[in-house]
């Protein structure tokens, strides 16, 4: 386990509007473990109440902590958990806490 990733991954997630939309791709993933339906932008903007481009910002950083994929159709995005960066932070509270 490289602690830079894990603390890029903890930084980008400690910022409220991140954490909670991490929160609620892996709400969203658990839910259709099966049908991975991801969230979409509108989901976040709505939810948060924060603009288009903010959210795209926020995006962004969750993306580049390895935290979400995100798939483009279009001019529609769609996030998704990145199942590796899940499992090592799985591993590490895990590992804290056992």
């Amino acid at each position: 386990m490289d602690d830079r990733i894990l603390a890029k991954a903890f930084k980008a997630l400690s910022h409220p509007n991140r954490l909670q939309m991490y929160t609620e791709i892996l709400r969203q993933q658990s839910l259709d473990s099966k049908d991975l339906r991801g969230c979409a932008l509108t989901d976040f903007i709505n939810a948060l109440n924060i603009g288009a481009p903010t959210v795209s910002h926020h995006i962004k950083e969750l993306v580049n902590a390895d935290l979400i994929r995100v798939e483009r159709s279009g001019k529609f995005v769609k996030c998704y958990l990145n199942e590796g960066m899940c499992k090592q932070l799985e591993g590490f509270f895990c590992q804290v806490n056992p």
